[in-house]
């Protein structure tokens, strides 16, 4: 029996300031050329804690300081990778409270990278047409005074773009 489903298992970081939402500007994955959230998978053995520290200042140059988990919730929709149709892709959200250093509208490049850089952009701006399903969670979240849905969200179709919007 083949099975359908990929999963993918990540933790994500909400830094949102006077300036915008962060966002990496993606490089991989069925999120390719979309904005998407800071974050990423675990190395082996690694907390979820160090996990998101790490992969925010990998792929923004951010320091964080603090941050709180806010939930877990995981989005479907059909992804063709592989031998795969479809991808669940479980999320764990974090909310820094705290950071420092100066956003990097470029980062280095490495094996495992899959941010081109980041930038703060405002809510407005960022819609189903330009990011991430991770990315309009964290929007959602931050237009209901910071209350976490933590319902899975399921899209019948998903678009892989083949161009950049950044």
């Amino acid at each position: 029996m083949s099975k359908k489903f990929h999963r993918a298992f990540g933790v994500y970081g909400i830094i949102y300031s006077t300036n915008g939402l962060a966002v990496i500007k993606k490089n991989g994955g069925p999120y390719i050329n979309r904005y998407d959230l800071p974050g990423g998978s675990l190395e082996d053995g690694e907390s979820l804690y160090l996990a998101i520290k790490r992969e925010i200042k990998e792929e923004t140059r951010l320091v964080v300081d603090d941050l709180k988990q806010i939930g877990i919730t995981s989005f479907k929709y059909p992804w063709h990778y592989e031998q795969w149709r479809y991808n669940q892709h479980i999320c764990v959200f974090y909310d820094v409270t705290h950071f420092t250093g100066k956003i990097a509208e470029n980062v280095k490049n490495f094996e495992g990278q899959d941010s081109l850089g980041a930038k703060f952009i405002s809510l407005n701006n960022l819609t189903i047409e330009n990011a991430s399903p991770l990315v309009l969670k964290a929007k959602e979240y931050i237009q209901n005074g910071r209350k976490f849905d933590s319902k899975d969200k399921i899209f019948k179709n998903w678009i892989v773009l083949e161009k950049e919007v950044f």
